[in-house]
């Protein structure tokens, strides 16, 4: 009888931790399907914001070629052409014939690049087209001589006050440079060391402080190691402002605690029996760690690696006070030049009045995006890789 009253005595406690584990399980399920959902609705939103930039309106028109249209170039179309057709490319024209004499004297038809505005308003979008031109627009639809055709504007030029002209090209190169730098100056310092302080460095307080401080670096706002690059690179050292050298220097700084915190722990989750095993055979330390630990450790340093430059690759704050949000419309063709990024020209673009600008905007971040999942595709892959050959 005793043992049956206490065992109803527990059953309600069953029933109510049960309860509990049940709720648990269903608050983490709703956590998980909250965040699935939030990501799936930013990609879908900033894709479709970001599509129509990858096309743009082109007109059809015909221009009469002379030595004047040459020298004014904004004289070769008529008055209802000029408001709608891209300065952009009346600029351009001059060239273009220089290039191709035997237009000369001759009517040639061009596929002329549309402004801003009247892209827009093809596009369904707000414009400050006037009602004139927007009706002239849809006689020259009617009639064929105007299509949306692939923006390689967009992907093959930089930066550009005239928004139907700019593009992320330099902002790519920029971004390439300086990504080359951080990984050249961040990647070895950063594992040899992880190295030392894991495998030779004596177990004392200068030791412990050290790691303390580097895994507090790990943690501190970015825009404080942009700070740290103008003071140390720009200012003492005289490093080229904008360059991608000293964007580069900076974001390896940034770089650098992230990759040691993540190269320590993988070094030491190597079994300690590869270590006894190397010293049962008469290695050396070095040997063991050269030969044995750093190829078994080397898939979770690169996976830690490759994050840590992939965030530094969406930095911004710390490339903007080193000067590399400045207008490049020319890409960078070695390090010391002035360049810009990626994630800075995005800043750039979002604070432009015209419209046309936020679909850049949008479409600077799909390539971002882009970029950043292709390298976290590779630190999966070399990981395991590397799994599979140790």
């Amino acid at each position: 009888m005793k043992d049956t009253n206490e065992n109803y005595f527990y059953i309600p406690q069953i029933k109510r931790r049960n309860q509990k584990a049940a709720l648990f399980k269903f608050a983490t399920m709703a956590a998980i399907a909250f965040s699935i959902s939030f990501l799936v609705f930013f990609l879908v939103d900033i894709v479709r914001a970001g599509y129509p930039a990858f096309s743009q309106t082109y007109i059809k028109i015909d221009v009469a070629i002379n030595e004047e249209v040459v020298e004014n170039p904004y004289g070769a179309i008529n008055a209802k052409q000029l408001k709608i057709i891209s300065r952009a490319w009346l600029r351009d024209l001059p060239n273009l014939i220089k290039e191709n004499p035997s237009w000369m004297n001759s009517t040639q038809t061009f596929w002329a690049l549309a402004n801003s505005e009247v892209d827009q308003y093809l596009k369904g979008k707000e414009s400050r087209t006037s009602e004139r031109d927007r009706a002239y627009v849809d006689e020259l639809k009617e009639k064929g001589n105007v299509e949306l055709k692939f923006n390689t504007i967009f992907l093959t030029t930089g930066d550009s006050k005239i928004p139907e002209n700019s593009g992320i090209y330099a902002a790519v190169i920029g971004s390439l440079l300086t990504m080359f730098v951080t990984i050249v100056i961040a990647f070895p310092i950063g594992v040899m060391t992880a190295i030392y302080l894991e495998e030779f460095a004596p177990e004392n307080n200068l030791t412990h402080v050290i790691e303390v401080n580097i895994n507090n670096l790990a943690a501190i706002p970015s825009i404080l190691f942009g700070l740290l690059g103008l003071a140390i690179f720009i200012n003492f050292f005289g490093v080229p402002r904008s360059s991608p050298l000293v964007g580069g220097m900076t974001l390896a700084l940034m770089s650098l605690p992230v990759i040691i915190v993540s190269a320590k722990a993988s070094l030491k989750s190597v079994p300690a029996s590869i270590r006894q095993a190397g010293f049962g055979l008469g290695l050396t330390k070095w040997q063991i760690v050269r030969d044995h630990v750093l190829p078994v450790a080397m898939p979770g340093i690169l996976t830690g690696s490759i994050i840590s430059i992939a965030r530094a690759i969406g930095e911004t704050a710390p490339l903007i006070i080193v000067g590399m949000i400045a207008f490049v419309p020319d890409p960078a063709t070695s390090v010391t030049q002035a360049a810009t990024v990626l994630p800075a020209q995005i800043f750039t673009w979002a604070g432009m009045p015209e419209k046309a600008y936020l679909e850049r905007t949008a479409a600077a971040i799909v390539v971002l995006l882009a970029v950043l999942l292709s390298l976290n595709a590779v630190a999966i892959y070399l990981r395991k890789k590397f799994e599979r050959k140790w």
